[in-house]
């Protein structure tokens, strides 16, 4: 069996029997910070309704992210005309709880968007995000002109020093990034940094600059989001962003979230190293973000909490 075809099996077979935590190592091990709060949380093994529900869980409730009355912003990725099954945007399930979860904790309003790379009206529909969404309560917001968005001032970005940011994500209370894990052919991965290219208008600037430093330095932007959650479900590990076909796609069934988004690359990246063996060090962002002081690599530093359902 070629490893096309052992990738494939994989993908059939699902990732219980050939993906666990245990064989990650320090990445994802179950670990003790200094304090009792939970830093990163990586669960495998339930539907993406299920991992999420424990996840907001194990971070005290969502009740700790969203007061009654906020307005919430949800930012997944929705930026290619593709059906769930090619993984190349954000499971609609996933949305879809989240949104419901905001809503349930009282939010006002709660808004899903991203400046997308395929038309816009196409990519909300065809992922299955926009039913998901406006089915649990959300509002899908369009991204595809720029007076969507204003100028923020990155000061601490080396070679990005401003940036266009849809009013979604300026305006709001508090707001989530919601990333699939996946191969890319440009930046090597998306993951929770790589997801930020969607909130802001001028994508083109971060490829003729430098596209893994721009990645780190639009993640110093001062408004954090409440919680980076990495959709795990299914994983594109070859031809992304968009994929070719659903030989691109492995079911890894998992879920990881931190406060930390570096921490969150650091900890998929390593998911993801066991589908698609490759060289960490070639996704330069994640260095480059914890340069910046961004978040950490150095999990054994943080309080981790492993699951599997």
């Amino acid at each position: 069996m070629d490893r096309r075809e052992f990738l494939k099996a994989m993908a059939l077979a699902g990732a219980a029997a050939v993906v666990d935590f245990g064989s990650v190592g320090k990445a994802l091990a179950q670990t003790k910070g200094a304090n009792g709060s939970v830093d990163l949380v990586a669960i495998m093994g339930g539907t993406p309704t299920q991992m999420l529900n424990r996840v907001l869980t194990e971070f005290g409730g969502i009740g700790r992210f969203v007061k009654k009355g906020m307005k919430v912003t949800i930012k997944p990725n929705i930026g290619w005309d593709r059906k769930p099954e090619m993984a190349a945007n954000t499971n609609p399930q996933l949305v879809g709880e989240l949104v419901r979860q905001c809503k349930a904790a009282g939010a006002a309003e709660v808004l899903v968007f991203d400046h997308t790379c395929n038309e816009w009206t196409r990519c909300y529909s065809n992922s299955g995000i926009r039913a998901a969404v406006e089915a649990a309560g959300g509002t899908m917001v369009p991204s595809a002109d720029e007076s969507y968005y204003r100028e923020v001032s990155l000061p601490r970005g080396v070679k990005l020093k401003k940036a266009k940011i849809h009013q979604a994500i300026l305006d709001c209370d508090v707001w989530f990034n919601v990333p699939i894990l996946k191969h890319h052919g440009g930046a090597k991965m998306t993951m929770s940094m790589k997801n930020y290219m969607g909130i802001v208008w001028d994508r083109q600037a971060f490829h003729s600059l430098d596209l893994q430093q721009c990645i780190a330095d639009i993640n110093t932007y001062e408004k954090r989001p409440a919680l980076h959650i990495v959709d795990c479900y299914r994983a594109m590990f070859q031809n992304g962003p968009q994929g070719k076909s659903t030989d691109d796609v492995i079911a890894l069934n998992s879920l990881i979230a931190s406060v930390d988004p570096v921490a969150a690359d650091t900890a998929a990246l390593s998911l993801f190293t066991q589908a698609k063996p490759m060289d960490k060090s070639t996704v330069t962002h994640i260095a480059k973000a914890e340069a910046l002081h961004v978040g950490t690599t150095k999990l054994d530093t943080l309080n981790i909490k492993r699951i599997k359902l």
